[in-house]
């Protein structure tokens, strides 16, 4: 098992963690990517080292992705000056069904596109929305798998922490 991140899913799979998997033990590195924005320009994860990351796997038929996203926003908001940033990966083939998506989920923070599912295959992304958090040194510190109402507080609680890092 090559993949770091795999191998901490695996962990928190192995230790009965369901369907919200955070675990504070994670530290591994976030493999790298590059993949097109909404905006035309190549974003590239590196590139943001230094800021706190939520990377965010998303899909225009995932009914959950369409509760979560605005809740998503609003943190983007206010932790945005902080060195906090979204980035938002989309896995649609087809970009069309995104771009409707978003014209009635309207986001401020940028949009990636993964049509080949390459980078979701990277982080081994069992399930929309997958989202994790990656502190300013490039490391996964949080996973979580799914979207509950109530899980942006948790996500508020771990951005807190890791600005303040």
């Amino acid at each position: 098992m090559n993949n770091p991140v795999k191998a901490a899913a695996l962990v928190l799979a192995l230790s009965g963690v369901a369907t919200l998997a955070q675990a504070e033990a994670i530290n591994v590195p976030a493999p790298d990517f590059t993949l097109e924005s909404r905006a035309g320009d190549n974003i590239r994860l590196e590139d943001h080292r230094g800021e706190v990351v939520m990377l965010n796997f998303w899909a225009s038929w995932c009914g959950p992705c369409r509760q979560e996203m605005p809740l998503m926003d609003d943190l983007y908001g206010r932790y945005q000056d902080l060195g906090f940033t979204i980035l938002a990966v989309n896995v649609d083939e087809n970009r069309g069904e995104a771009l409707r998506f978003l014209d009635k989920v309207p986001v401020s923070y940028p949009i990636l596109y993964d049509p080949e599912s390459s980078v979701s295959e990277l982080y081994e992304v069992p399930a929309m929305p997958t989202t994790v958090m990656i502190d300013r040194d490039g490391n996964v510190r949080y996973i979580h798998y799914g979207y509950k109402p109530g899980y942006e507080d948790e996500y508020e609680a771990q951005i807190r922490e890791l600005v303040r890092e």
